[in-house]
């Protein structure tokens, strides 16, 4: 008789304490393993599981869906929403705890992250926004500054005031595109813009998203999102009474025809002797693309000479893979806001993916389900993100080892002894942990289960395994794609416990909005074996994977902790650097 269920399947892209006494995992007695397709009918999106009370990640008609084809203001008419206590009654047995008042209701400033969000947004039009927090075992103890809240409800009215749909709008842009490479045509009057475009994985571009909106807040810039076909109704939009998405008849869709950051910087060393021509030729629209590569010129882009040029522009044009939250802490200029809105400076990435990222109806949907169904009973979480770089030259038993080595040795999973039995599978008094492993490749989750499936722990704990997708290959441009990538994003940053693999920025992004400092999986490039096989991560913002290299001054930085003490090198990668809150 068998205690272990499983679920396989699930997307990747491009990097503990004991939550309690008791771990999560599911199980079922008995029953034959059913591999029943779920969610996307033309997809390999699997579930296997022994008892089927229903199906959990299915593709219904969700009942809301946010996405750009409706108005503002408006929800579809078949939305249901539940009440709080509803909610509750159906996560499994409320295995979260959330502080409440005398009257047993959940304090509101838990549903708003003790002021992060605003309040007055619609919930059935984002029933993840106050829903969300139920999920966790806790709130985050790490909460937003008064100084940050200020500044977000400031950037709201901002956005608000210049977004698409406001006469402000209308009118700036007629302005910014009849100035065209004439600077001196915009007056301190105007609202300023700030267009992120995309690039790369679903990853990159949600770290890269955060950290333009910071950069957007500190130059009182609008942060317009260019969001293609693939991303529709992956989040809810994050800003009230207003839209984030760049109008796609928008004249700056694109960055064809603009000017560029490095071609400012040369026309600007050229003419620094004269300082007449300091102003002249800047142009309304510019082109800043900080998606470094080693070979790159250095950019210059946290020097406050760069700024001053880039404060005169109107609308930027950003693309990026990158987090560059650490070059705004190394810009002389943003010092003082920066750290008066970040005192703890590990949890920058925490804090803004929280406001920005809410998983649509549709995605919160399929969050729910799979939670509510084959998570919310376990007595642990654990977070399982397993990124193969190189498929053809990493046989996957060699990765396998080193998962196992890792989780074996930091007591995260136990060691297996003798077969199952029926003694063994009576359920009482065993503690379960639910194993989530998220990889594009089916094998791993499979040979995780077989190992727990046919022998018992040598602790007596139960060990579940799920694996909601396996794509096998990364797809870009492709919406049914990121939304499996979302959705278990967001699953393993409801973990207890997080292991992620080196660089990927599908680990960030869970760490991040879970506030779980990950289990670091050494990056395997070849059939090798690894000692230690991973290693805790110090802290849980996103790795800078390519930092300037020089001052200002033009010196090369050799040390970044000797000069910025909030930086340290990445564990996962030396070239990188990551904010931390002190000193280590």
């Amino acid at each position: 008789m068998s205690l272990i269920t499983t679920a396989t399947d699930l997307p990747s892209h491009a990097t503990m304490n004991k939550m309690g006494q008791r771990f999560f995992v599911v199980f079922f007695i008995a029953f034959p393993v059913l591999m029943v397709t779920l969610m996307y009918p033309n997809s390999t999106f699997t579930l296997f599981y022994g008892s089927s009370k229903g199906k959990v990640l299915e593709e219904d008609k969700p009942h809301n869906i946010t996405t750009n084809s409706l108005p503002l203001g408006r929800t579809n008419n078949n939305t249901v929403t539940l009440s709080e206590s509803e909610v509750r009654g159906k996560i499994e047995n409320g295995t979260t705890t959330k502080s409440t008042n005398d009257s047993g209701i959940p304090d509101d400033r838990d549903k708003l992250l003790h002021g992060l969000l605003a309040s007055g947004f619609d919930e059935a039009s984002c029933i993840s926004r106050l829903q969300s927090y139920l999920y966790r075992k806790a709130a985050s103890p790490h909460k937003p500054s008064p100084y940050l809240i200020s500044k977000l409800r400031n950037y709201e009215e901002i956005h608000t005031r210049c977004g698409p749909n406001s006469r402000a709008y209308n009118r700036n842009m007629i302005r910014i595109v009849h100035s065209k490479n004439n600077g001196n045509g915009v007056t301190a009057a105007m609202c300023k813009y700030l267009v992120w475009t995309p690039v790369n994985g679903l990853g990159n571009q949600m770290i890269s998203i955060a950290a333009t909106f910071l950069y957007a807040i500190l130059t009182d810039r609008v942060l317009l999102v260019r969001f293609g076909k693939d991303k529709h109704g992956l989040f809810c939009e994050p800003f009230l009474n207003s839209t984030w998405i760049l109008p796609e008849k928008s004249p700056f869709w694109n960055e064809n025809n603009v000017q560029t950051y490095q071609r400012m910087l040369e026309k600007d060393r050229a003419s620094a002797n004269n300082s007449k021509e300091d102003h002249k030729g800047l142009p309304s629209a510019l082109f800043l693309n900080l998606q470094h590569t080693r070979s790159d010129p250095e950019k210059l882009f946290h020097c406050d000479h760069s700024q001053d040029l880039l404060r005169k522009v109107p609308l930027l044009i950003l693309q990026s893979d990158q987090y560059f939250v650490p070059s705004l802490f190394m810009t002389p200029s943003f010092n003082l806001e920066i750290n008066k809105m970040f005192p703890e400076k590990d949890r920058v990435f925490h804090h803004l993916g929280r406001y920005l990222f809410h998983p649509s109806n549709e995605a919160w949907g399929l969050i729910s389900r799979f939670y509510k169904t084959h998570l919310a009973k376990a007595d642990e979480r654990i977070g399982l993100q397993i990124r193969v770089f190189n498929p053809v030259s990493t046989p996957q038993q060699t990765v396998m080892n080193l998962v196992l080595s890792c989780t074996i040795k930091h007591k995260l999973l136990p060691e297996v002894v003798g077969m199952q039995n029926a003694v063994s599978s009576n359920g009482k008094n065993q503690t379960v942990k639910a194993v989530l492993v998220a990889s594009l490749y089916p094998a791993y989750g499979e040979i995780l289960q077989t190992k727990y499936l046919k022998k018992q722990s040598a602790t007596g704990e139960v060990i579940e395994v799920y694996q909601p997708s396996h794509e096998r290959h990364q797809k870009y441009n492709d919406n049914k794609h990121n939304m499996k990538a979302w959705t278990e994003m967001y699953l393993l940053s409801l973990s207890d416990v997080l292991v992620t693999t080196s660089l990927s920025t599908f680990g960030y992004v869970a760490q991040g909005l879970g506030n779980l400092r990950p289990w670091l999986l050494y990056k395997l490039t070849n059939n090798e074996t690894h000692f230690p096989a991973c290693e805790r991560d110090f802290s849980l913002e996103p790795c800078y994977h390519t930092p300037p290299k020089h001052y200002c001054n033009g010196k090369p930085i050799k040390d970044f902790a000797s000069s910025f003490p909030y930086m340290r090198e990445c564990k996962d990668f030396s070239f990188g650097v990551k904010l931390v809150n002190g000193s280590m």
